[in-house]
Parts: structure tokens; sequence; C-alpha cells
């Protein structure tokens, strides 16, 4: 299969919104479509939350503090924004924007709500929900990362609930049984989208 993800000359970037339940593997699947298709550039989210062991400020989100991001939307900078699990995560506009206009190719990963709200903003941007094999299967693997307490991973299951209620609304949905299959079936969306720019 075509693999090569290609940025489009004298055209503005594709919006890609990728979206799916903690403990999903969203993160290892765009890992993988990352490496495969360096065209694909991933945005950077901001939020309030504390890095986890690993994350890099810059790199995996710009971690900024609580009254940084209310300033910023006062400002209305942000193109979407939420607060999730006592932590607020935001989409700045401006920097969307700017590398779509440089005919960038753009993924973002966030949750839902956020998604409905960029869909609202800019119509023409691509919803992609991932999918868990079964919601049994998604509380297997989130007790299997061994971070959170159990109050907290009832609350992200509770939120997997909502979510994938709102994934209806999505343009696509991919199951995650598989992560070479789901990876396969993610390239073959954003291919056929971009060749419709």
């Amino acid at each position: 299969m075509e693999k090569d993800v290609k940025k489009q000359q004298n055209n503005p970037g594709k919006l890609f919104v990728i979206s799916g339940s903690s403990g999903v593997g969203k993160g290892t699947l765009l890992k993988e479509l990352l490496n495969r298709n360096p065209d694909l550039k991933l945005s950077i989210s901001a939020t309030t939350r504390h890095p986890r062991p690993g994350e890099i400020d810059g790199v995996n989100y710009f971690f900024i503090s609580k009254d940084e991001f209310e300033k910023s939307v006062q400002n209305g900078e942000f193109l979407e924004w939420t607060e999730f699990n006592g932590n607020c995560y935001g989409t700045k506009e401006y920097y969307v924007k700017k590398t779509l206009g440089k005919g960038e190719n753009l993924i973002l990963e966030i949750e839902t709500r956020g998604a409905l709200q960029i869909k609202k903003k800019i119509p023409e941007a691509v919803l992609i929900f991932v999918l868990p094999p079964s919601i049994e299967e998604l509380e297997h693997r989130l007790r299997g990362r061994n971070t959170e307490d159990e109050t907290t991973i009832q609350g992200r299951l509770h939120e997997a609930y909502r979510e994938i209620e709102c994934s209806s609304q999505y343009d696509f949905r991919v199951v995650n049984d598989d992560l070479n299959r789901a990876l396969v079936e993610l390239e073959k969306i954003i291919n056929q989208e971009l060749a419709k720019s």
C-alpha cells in the first residue's frame, strides 16, 4: 500500500484530528504513523497538568501554569480547550493556522470535546476516532500501565463510555485491535483525504 503522505504544494495543509480513550493505544499508533510518514507533523497542545516520566516540554506538550492558561483563554488564543481530570488542555489557533498555511499536514491528538469544537471552526478538518477492541480490553490496558490509582482508572473508564458515544460524530473510526492493521487503515484514510485536496 502507498504510505507516503505528501505535502501539498501551493495548497494549505490538511488538519487531521485523532481522538481515542486513554489506554486505547493511540500514542503508539501515532508514533508509528509519524515515523513512517515524516511529512505529517504532530501539533503540540498546551496543558496545565504535570509532565509524566519521560515527557518533555515543547515536545509532548507545552506545560504551562493555570494562570498562564487562563490568560490565553481570556485573550481568545485557543482554537479549542477543555478541562479533564482537573487539568486544562488547549490548542493555540495561531500555531495551527500558521502550520496549515505553510502547506504542512497536521495531526492533532485531542479528546472529543475539543475535536468537536475544532470541527465547528475548521469544517474541513478530518476527525478520526481510535476505538478499543472492547471496554474490557481497555480496562485491562489501563490497569497494565500501573501508573494510576483506582479512582483515576474508574474516571478514565467513565470518560471512555462518553467518548465512544461521541465518536459517532467523527468522520472515521479505527479499531485498534492489532497495531499494524490499525496503522495501515489510518494511513489509507489519510492518503484518501489528501488525494481529495
